[in-house]
């Protein structure tokens, strides 16, 4: 899917997060979200700011002078630990405006500085337009993380498709070392036939389910219901998600 059709997905997630929030008092919003250690209220804090750092990103394509994507990881769950007390309407208006923001920075970003190299928190570099697609990830997932009605099950078609394909790829190019309990296996989507070898050879264990259960699993957001494995057997826990992209 090209990124600039992305653009209006991301106008479209976030608002389906506010309207998840609008459904919450503020008391949901203290108790625990799917991430250890953080409530509601941090993982709709986070949103907002992943939205802010990542317009960072943009701004110094626009520019031609490197901004982090945040000052430093302190800064950051300082920022999230700070924000996560507000209130419901206080968090909503945050994560709407703070979108609202980033889509019009991408909308407007010159066509000549999309392939602009940008800098992620991991060190890692890559385009500026590959922001808008960490994003999506940023949007969709954590969505989920407020433990609040929305799932993997929720999840837009375009956004299933694009996320597993990535993340396939992604860990296939991973170094043996860092696939964790996912090496030697192979996993292949039962509705498209996409599929990854990590490691594998024939006779070696297998991973099948459709593309939404395999994005689930692998991103840590379920515990792999509709995947299934063989031998029959234990269902491997996969490495931390997402991954570092194998290429563009």
């Amino acid at each position: 899917m090209d990124w600039r059709e992305v653009i209006d997905e991301l106008d479209s997630g976030v608002e389906r997060i506010a309207r998840t929030l609008s459904k919450l008092g503020d008391q949901d919003l203290r108790a625990a979200s799917a991430l250890p250690g953080w409530s509601r209220g941090h993982v709709a804090t986070h949103i907002a700011r992943n939205a802010d750092s990542l317009w960072n990103l943009l701004e110094g394509a626009r520019t031609g002078v490197e901004i982090p994507q945040y000052p430093s990881l302190d800064a950051r769950n300082a920022a999230l630990d700070e924000g996560a007390g507000r209130g419901r309407d206080e968090l909503i208006e945050d994560v709407r405006a703070t979108g609202a923001r980033f889509a019009e920075q991408a909308r407007t970003l010159p066509d000549e500085v999309w392939n602009a190299p940008v800098k992620a928190m991991g060190g890692w570099s890559h385009p500026a337009w590959y922001t808008v697609y960490r994003r999506w990830n940023e949007v969709e997932a954590h969505h989920v993380d407020l433990a609040a009605g929305y799932g993997p099950a929720d999840w837009p078609e375009p956004y299933v498709r694009w996320s597993l394909a990535g993340t396939l790829a992604d860990m296939a190019a991973l170094p043996e070392k860092l696939r964790g309990e996912l090496a030697g296996l192979r996993i292949t989507a039962t509705d498209s036939g996409e599929s990854a070898s990590l490691g594998w050879a024939p006779g070696g264990p297998e991973a099948s389910g459709s593309g939404r259960a395999l994005l689930g699993w692998l991103s840590g957001r379920t515990d792999g219901a509709g995947v299934s494995v063989r031998p029959d057997g234990r269902l491997p826990v996969p490495p931390p998600w997402p991954h570092r992209p194998a290429g563009f």
